[in-house]
């Protein structure tokens, strides 16, 4: 897939409809479709990044923002005391839907010991 077909570059530049609930130079925030949680949000770079196994060194800097925002994302949605789950899924194997590196930011209810167990990927 190539940035000009992907969902998530179409959301980063303006041209697919969605509720952005964050934005900067590097990262957009948008809730999850189909959640899998009360709250259930996805943290994506603008820049489009296949998955980790693309990503290197290269993207270091944009993985750090991407733990920043996850933060200030989860104080916003009232969970960051109650405690949420962070997930990047890597390659078909682990559920990754989308090619277009992305962060899953889950919570609201316990989620429960692993992602298995829970239904949550």
């Amino acid at each position: 897939m190539t940035a000009k077909e992907c969902i998530f570059c179409g959301m980063s530049q303006g041209s697919v409809d969605t509720d952005t609930l964050y934005r900067d130079e590097q990262i957009i925030v948008v809730r999850d479709i189909n959640p899998k949680a009360p709250t259930h949000l996805l943290i994506i770079p603008r820049r489009h990044v296949a998955s980790l196994a693309y990503a290197a060194g290269r993207t270091a800097a944009t993985l750090g923002q991407m733990f920043v925002v996850a933060e200030e994302m989860a104080r916003r949605e009232g969970v960051t005391v109650s405690g949420y789950r962070l997930i990047v899924n890597q390659g078909p194997d682990s559920g990754q839907e989308i090619e277009h590196l992305h962060m899953h930011l889950l919570g609201g209810e316990p989620l429960g010991p692993n992602p298995r167990s829970s239904g949550l990927v």
